[in-house]
């Protein structure tokens, strides 16, 4: 099933209208629609308009990291942004979350009208999942945010009121997802038809994933009760896995092509529905056309962090030889970095059948991105490919590390049952402690690797360098690109090399991160305005 996007006008009539400037303010008399409420339909229409919100493709915020670099520096990247007047990063997920607090609260009046108990649960459980989704992209980026749990008139007091503490908007995420894991279908149960709707796993997965990243961020930042979170996060992890709903699909660069998607791909997890062909085109993205122009382009430090097969990075495997030309990056290599990079014969688009070389003038750190190639799709400048969000590979991923962080330590079996799936689909041998032991590796940062290179350019990076507390560490630093193999890229576009002959794309000293500032993100100054009760974040 594709889920309609569209926003129907009843549905902006019920949801639009919170605490922003650039968002209407509508009296609770406009909102309250006597002819809704009254059917299954009604209520399914309320929660379809929930799934607009989902993010979309490209996938470009790894620029914000030191995995991925643009066709120029990146404000967030090298430290150079201002506190913005208005941001979406802060409004979108107050719009969602007035959509879903409009279901939870109104949603009940369909039981007047012979909806089951049973069915209006499961309404109200995708309304509590996307509650619990716009909440955690506010608490990652902000912080302390305002609480809002109903619907509010535009003078309610509540608008005005200071943010809320941390602790207390994760703890209703958490509740939140309780309730949707609880009342929730299997993906099983809804099956071809109800493929796309949020599944119970959806929110065991994402569960998983909030409390990773507090557990970690309270360790690391010296915040809350790190080993409460982590136990979260391994206990939701677990319950997915256990499910017997998910499991990996055999090609990894399939996971990124239309061979990869629909519920035969037991790894989709919750993914963003794309149009089925050009007839029937709901909705499409130009993700290639976008990354081939140099979106978001692989650095150096990423394709260095790929293993040789035999389970050793470049710099302790003896099966790592100093390339000559481009092509010898990829031997003996991980094969994610090959489903991952273009190299030469890969094919491209229209205008070159098979790939060459990157072009240095779009794809500037001499690696190009091939997520969601596929040469049809670059002729119709539209691609149909769906977007998965949440995926099988994560939740392993989550499991071992929280498993790991909680207890110091991962046991073999355990590492068997997440991390070495994924090497095994790549073609890399299996990490084991005595493997770890014997070759001077730190477990913690081997777990850490496996989850750059699996989930690589798909928007996780950034957001593991601020939970880890290692941003200041790794964005300070200088970001390269390829080996300059200048018989190859040829002298159209020459690049700053710096001494050892590797692209540079920003030097050292034009980037900065103040760890007494950029952990949080700025509040948009307009929300300072109307709003004075609410405070700016630390040192913005």
């Amino acid at each position: 099933m594709k889920i309609k996007y569209i926003l129907f006008p009843l549905a902006c009539v019920l949801t639009f209208g919170i605490i922003s400037c650039d968002i209407d303010r509508l009296p609770e008399t406009q909102i309250t629609d006597p002819t809704f409420w009254r059917s299954e339909n009604d209520i399914r229409m309320a929660a379809n308009y929930m799934y607009t919100f989902l993010p979309t493709l490209p996938v470009t915020t790894d620029v914000w990291s030191d995995d991925a670099f643009g066709i120029g520096p990146n404000p967030i990247s090298d430290g150079t942004r201002l506190p913005p007047s208005t941001d979406g990063n802060y409004n979108n997920p107050y719009r969602l979350i007035r959509a879903a607090n409009n279901i939870l609260q109104k949603g009940p009046r369909v039981l007047e009208f012979g909806v089951s108990q049973e069915n209006l649960d499961w309404y109200l459980a995708e309304a509590r999942f996307f509650r619990a989704w716009a909440y955690f992209g506010l608490v990652q980026r902000y912080g302390n945010v305002p609480l809002i749990l109903e619907t509010l008139i535009e003078t309610d007091d509540k608008l005005f009121a200071p943010a809320d503490p941390r602790e207390s908007v994760v703890d209703i995420i958490y509740a939140d997802l309780d309730f949707a894991i609880n009342n929730l279908r299997t993906p099983t149960r809804l099956g071809e038809s109800g493929y796309g709707r949020i599944s119970n796993t959806t929110a065991m997965a994402f569960k998983s994933r909030v409390a990773l990243f507090e557990g970690t961020f309270a360790k690391y930042h010296q915040t809350g009760d790190a080993n409460r979170h982590l136990t979260l996060a391994i206990a939701a992890a677990k319950a997915c896995m256990d499910s017997g709903e998910h499991d990996l699909l055999s090609s990894y660069f399939d996971l990124f092509q239309y061979a990869g998607e629909g519920r035969a791909n037991r790894e989709n997890i919750l993914v963003r529905q794309y149009g089925i062909s050009l007839s029937d085109a709901v909705l499409f993205h130009n993700a290639q056309r976008n990354l081939e122009t140099g979106a978001a382009n692989p650095t150096k430090a990423l394709v260095d962090s790929y293993l040789m097969v035999d389970g050793l990075p470049i710099e302790k495997s003896p099966l790592y030889e100093t390339p000559t030309r481009i092509l010898d990056d990829f031997e003996d290599r991980d094969l994610r970095m090959a489903a991952t990079l273009f190299k030469e014969g890969d094919p491209y688009i229209g205008t070159m059948p098979l790939f060459n070389v990157p072009n240095l003038s779009f794809q500037r750190t001499g690696y190009a991105n091939r997520r969601y190639a596929n040469p049809v799709d670059w002729q119709n400048s539209r691609s149909f490919i769906d977007y998965t969000i949440i995926r099988y590979a994560e939740v392993l991923l989550n499991f071992a590390e929280a498993t790991y962080e909680l207890n110091g330590t991962i046991s073999d079996e355990d590492l068997n049952a997440t991390v070495n799936r994924l090497r095994t689909r790549a073609g890399v041998a299996n990490l084991s402690n005595a493997f770890a032991s014997q070759n001077d590796l730190d477990v913690l940062q081997e777990i850490r690797r496996e989850r750059r290179v699996e989930l690589a350019l798909e928007g996780f990076r950034y957001w593991d360098l601020i939970r880890w507390k290692t941003a200041e560490i790794e964005l300070p630093k200088a970001v390269l690109g390829n080996y300059y193999f200048e018989e190859e890229f040829g002298t159209a576009v020459t690049p700053e090399v710096n001494e050892d002959n590797f692209i540079v794309l920003q030097r050292a000293e034009n980037r900065s991160f103040d760890p007494n500032r950029d952990y949080l993100w700025p509040l948009p100054i307009n929300e300072l305005g109307l709003n004075p009760s609410l405070e700016q974040n630390p040192n913005w």
